[in-house]
């Protein structure tokens, strides 16, 4: 496929486009996307290096690393069961669920082949969401389901995103799938100040932990305007919908106290939160433990604007699971972000992005994200969620 990517433009105006609100006016965009990208791995057999006496905040407690080096390195292992909460021993391994089925002799049949089309495929997404709106490609990009932060690295270097040189915020986290959150940035125009992980830490019925995805917090000086960004990927559904939500429950407390600790310093605060909730917008996780609206004017100082929540209700969605369509992938926004201020940027629109190649034609899955993988056979699509985008404006002298 060869889709014509948008121009380049950082200025745009919006007279142009029909929003005569703006009318003659010139406004700078920023468009903030979120894409879980389906089960992003490299192709090496790895097993993982958990260095249990290292700090929460240190960016390397748990390592993917060739197996390979295990084997020579034997020393460094130790076969046995890791519990952040009880430390036995210096070095953990544990096998994770996803990381020898993506391999040339896995389940998946997991090619460099194959996963160089992915990436490009991944590549050409990431320059046309909301390009046909802003003019130009995101300047911020979530990711969901990559396995480390080489595989990230493959994204940012690839031919079609090299020219905008995005830097890439990663931590490795615990996750039993062997998959991380991530985030890139257009380092001209987005400046890292900190970053910061938050584990979301659940045990299952038998009281072990329950590995799952850290929360990822970046802040930073977009063209200037101080801005901070939560990237997530809750818990699964894994064990049925109601026996699960305790989970994402708990993840969504975890991101409701750090949202709430920015604003406690700065009611005006700008912040976006991002992810794949495995919920939507009106389960409890969300609506009440979140404290969501679905509407700009009543998002106060003690709520956040959820976008998602009005494009549910029109039964649109992300994703689509046993014939229902879900919308998981969401924004909140806070309500630094929904006042029009001289110079500053503040929220324009929210969206999907699904154009026709993103959805299958045909098959089992006609009409639904046209996925990379359906169970281990590989179809050679992009992923089996859709891309979600957030626009945020400012007025240019």
């Amino acid at each position: 496929m060869n889709h014509k990517i948008t121009k380049h433009i950082a200025i745009v105006v919006f007279l142009a486009i029909g929003i005569t609100s703006f009318a003659q006016s010139k406004y700078q965009t920023a468009t903030v996307a979120f894409y879980n990208v389906e089960n992003l791995f490299d192709t090496i057999r790895s097993c993982d290096k958990i260095n249990g006496f290292l700090k929460i905040d240190d960016k390397e407690y748990n390592i993917s690393i060739p197996e390979d080096s295990c084997i020579k390195n034997p020393e460094m292992i130790h076969k046995g069961a890791f519990t952040f909460e009880n430390l036995k021993d210096k070095i953990s391994y544990r096998k994770q669920i996803l990381t020898d089925d993506f391999t040339v002799s896995g389940s998946k049949l997991w090619t460099k082949k194959r996963f160089d089309e992915k990436v490009d495929h991944l590549s050409e997404v990431f320059l046309n969401i909301a390009t046909d709106i802003s003019g130009q490609p995101p300047v911020v990009i979530g990711l969901a389901e990559v396995e480390n932060k080489s595989v990230v690295e493959e994204i940012t270097n690839n031919p079609k995103m090299k020219k905008y040189d995005y830097g890439i915020s990663h931590f490795n986290s615990f996750d039993a799938r062997g998959i991380d959150v991530a985030l890139i940035y257009q380092k001209k125009r987005f400046k890292v100040i900190s970053e910061k992980r938050f584990p979301v830490i659940i045990y299952n019925e038998e009281g072990y932990r329950d590995y799952t995805r850290d929360i990822l917090m970046v802040s930073g000086d977009l063209d200037g305007d101080r801005i901070h960004f939560f990237v997530n990927h809750w818990p699964s559904r894994r064990g049925g919908e109601a026996r699960s939500e305790p989970r994402r429950i708990e993840a969504a407390k975890v991101l409701k106290t750090a949202m709430d600790s920015l604003r406690s310093e700065n009611p005006n605060a700008k912040i976006i939160a991002m992810g794949d909730l495995n919920d939507d917008p009106t389960n409890k996780s969300v609506k009440e433990i979140m404290n969501t609206s679905d509407k700009k004017e009543k998002t106060k100082a003690d709520n956040y604007y959820n976008p998602m929540e009005k494009m549910f209700k029109k039964g649109m969605g992300t994703l689509a699971y046993r014939d229902a369509l879900n919308l998981f992938d969401q924004m909140f926004i806070s309500y630094g972000l929904l006042t029009n201020k001289n110079n500053e940027y503040f929220y324009y629109k929210s969206g999907i992005f699904s154009p026709s190649y993103l959805i299958s034609q045909e098959g089992q899955f006609k009409g639904y994200p046209f996925r990379s993988f359906a169970g281990s056979n590989y179809t050679g699509g992009y992923s089996d969620h859709y891309p979600v985008y957030t626009i945020l404006v400012k007025k240019v002298d």
